[in-house]
């Protein structure tokens, strides 16, 4: 199991310094770590598979949030231009 984690620490290393543009942890990324990690297992003590299940349980809400977050930024920006587009029938009115 040493081999794993030395691997996985050295796939979280590469991929820290490739998306260094981006603070958050990606999809891409996760989902490079989850088969850097599989890929590198022992065949002979394979992962714990409820430690799997958790991993794929954190993917899935790993890419929830990210959905969630750019409906809110889609939500922000169009209350954003309908407040200006108000604000422009005031000053027109006015």
């Amino acid at each position: 199991m040493t081999a794993i984690t030395s691997t996985t620490s050295a796939a979280t290393t590469a991929t820290t310094a490739s998306s260094s543009s981006s603070l958050a942890l990606g999809t891409t990324d996760f989902l490079k770590l989850l088969m850097t990690q599989l890929t590198n297992q022992n065949p002979l003590d394979p992962q714990d598979p409820t430690e799997f299940t958790s991993q794929l349980a954190t993917y899935s809400g790993l890419e929830q949030q990210i959905n969630m977050n750019q409906t809110l930024t889609t939500m922000s920006d169009n209350m954003s231009s309908l407040l200006t587009q108000v604000q422009l029938l005031a000053s027109a009115q006015s």
